[in-house]
C-alpha cells in the first residue's frame, strides 16, 4: 500500500517555504488556533497506489486547468499567460494563446488566476478567468472576464467583464477560484486581500464565496442575501473567509467544499452553507487596526454560530490551495474522496468523508509527497484522471494522476 498516513499534527514535518502563496507573515503567537472542533486523527485505509504522468512542462505558476471538448486543455499562468495543451497524456505540446492581458496586475499572489470553461463551449467557445486588474500601473480590483477562444485555439478575444469590484490591495490574498455548481451557478471563492475588516463586511466581495449567473454576471435570485439593498451583498453566499483558493462540488450531493489558507496555523477545508459565517475576523469586530493574524480561523467565541471547519491543519500550515473530488470505481478506496493540493506542504492530501460530510480519514499518497514541489491546481478530467499543476516558478508541470493498475 503506497500511502503515507499521518496525524494532522505531524504534517509540519513535510512543510517547506511560506504559508500562503509567496509566504505568510507569522502570527504573533500560535495560541490563536481555532476553537472549532478538532479534526479526528485519521486512520489507515487500503488506498490505491498512484501513477503520476508528466503531461507537459514549460509552465510558470499554472493556476487553473480547463478541459475542452476536443481533448485539449487550457491552463492559466499567474504571470498573465494562457496556454493551450495539445492533449492530456505525456508528451503533449504547449502553445501560448494570444490574448490581450496587459491590464493584469502581476504582483505577489496576484495575476491571472482561476478559470472555468463554459458548459456550452463547443458552440460558444467561451471561458471565464479571474484576474487582478490595473489601470496606469496601479491595482484597481479583481474581476471575472469572459473570453472567446478562436477555432484553432491560437487566440482568445475578450468578450466582457463579467463581474468587477472584487477588492485588491498589493496582490496578497488575491485568491479567486471559480467553479460551476451542480445547478449551473458560478461559484467563486475569494481572498480577503489582507484587509482586516473585509471578511465580515457583507458589502465587500472579498473573503467570501460568491454565487452568480455565468452568462449575465448577475447575483442569483435565490442567494441568501438576494433582497439586500446593497448590490454587492446580493452576491454573497458565505462569508468570514480568509483566502479561499479551492472550490469543489461533491458528486451526487451538490455540496460545496472549499480549501482555505490559514496564517501560521489552521489551513481549513469547509463545507459551505448558504448565508453562513465561517468566523475569520482579523479586525476583531473593528476594535483593532491592521490585520491581526493571531485570531482564530473560526472564532466561535466572537461568532457562536460560525461554522466549524471539517478539517484543519493544526499548529502549522500546508498552504492548502485547490480541491477536487475523485469519482469513479477505479479509484477504489479513494472513490468520492476530496483531494487538496498543498503549496508549502508540497503534497496531496486525500480526505475521505462520511456521508454527512464530516471527516473520516486523511491520507498522504507517497507518490505525490514532495517530488513535484508545490502543487496548486487540481481538477478532475473528463477521463476520470486527476490533473494537477506544480507551482515552483520554473518549468512547472501539468501532471496526470491515476490509480495504478
Amino acid at each position: 500500500m503506497a500511502v503515507c498516513v499521518a496525524l494532522i499534527s505531524s504534517l509540519a514535518a513535510c512543510s517547506r517555504g511560506g504559508g500562503d502563496d509567496v509566504g505568510e507573515v507569522p502570527a504573533p503567537s500560535a495560541t490563536g488556533a481555532s476553537s472549532a472542533t478538532a479534526a479526528p486523527a485519521p486512520r489507515a485505509i487500503e488506498a490505491p497506489e498512484l501513477a503520476v504522468e508528466e503531461v507537459t512542462g514549460g509552465l510558470e505558476h499554472g493556476w487553473d486547468i480547463g478541459f475542452l471538448p476536443d481533448g485539449t486543455a487550457l491552463v492559466t499562468e499567474r504571470p498573465a499567460r494562457i496556454s493551450l495543451v495539445s492533449g492530456l497524456r505525456e508528451g503533449a505540446a504547449l502553445m501560448q494563446v494570444e490574448a490581450d492581458l496587459d491590464d493584469v496586475f502581476v504582483s505577489g499572489e496576484g495575476g491571472l488566476l482561476g478559470m472555468v470553461v463554459h458548459p456550452d463551449f463547443e458552440t460558444s467557445r467561451q471561458f471565464t478567468t479571474c484576474q487582478t486588474h490595473q489601470e496606469g500601473g496601479a491595482p484597481v480590483d479583481i474581476r471575472l472576464v469572459t473570453w472567446r477562444l478562436s477555432d484553432d485555439g491560437s487566440a482568445a478575444e475578450r468578450v466582457k467583464d463579467l463581474l468587477t469590484g472584487l477588492p485588491i490591495s498589493t496582490g496578497r490574498h488575491s485568491g479567486c477560484r471559480p467553479t460551476l455548481a451542480a445547478d449551473g451557478a458560478l461559484l467563486v471563492g475569494t481572498g480577503d486581500t489582507a484587509v482586516g475588516s473585509i471578511p465580515q463586511n457583507l458589502q465587500s466581495l472579498g473573503g467570501k464565496v460568491l454565487r452568480l449567473d455565468l452568462e449575465t454576471g448577475e447575483p442569483l435570485p435565490d442567494n441568501p442575501f438576494a433582497s439586500a439593498a446593497d448590490v454587492m451583498q446580493r452576491y454573497v453566499y458565505s462569508y468570514g473567509h480568509r483566502n479561499i483558493q479551492g472550490v469543489a462540488i461533491r458528486p451526487g450531493t451538490g455540496e460545496i467544499y472549499t480549501a482555505e489558507h490559514g496564517p501560521s496555523f489552521n489551513d481549513e477545508v469547509n463545507r459551505i452553507e448558504p448565508g453562513a459565517n465561517y468566523g475569520w475576523d482579523p479586525s476583531q469586530g473593528g476594535t483593532v487596526g491592521g490585520y491581526d493574524e493571531s485570531v482564530p480561523m473560526t472564532d466561535l467565541d466572537r461568532f457562536p454560530d460560525a461554522v466549524p471547519a471539517i478539517w484543519q491543519s493544526g499548529e502549522t500550515t500546508q498552504a492548502t490551495c485547490s480541491d477536487a473530488f475523485l469519482d469513479g470505481d477505479g479509484w477504489g478506496a479513494f472513490d468520492g474522496a476530496l483531494v487538496v493540493t498543498a503549496l508549502k506542504g508540497a503534497k496531496l492530501l486525500v480526505l475521505r468523508l462520511h456521508e454527512d460530510g464530516t471527516l473520516a480519514e486523511v491520507s498522504i499518497p507517497e507518490e505525490t509527497n514532495g517530488p513535484y514541489g508545490r502543487l496548486r491546481a487540481a481538477r478532475l478530467g473528463p477521463d476520470g484522471a486527476l490533473y494537477v499543476t506544480t507551482s515552483n516558478g520554473d518549468d512547472d508541470k501539468l501532471l496526470r494522476i491515476t490509480p495504478r493498475t
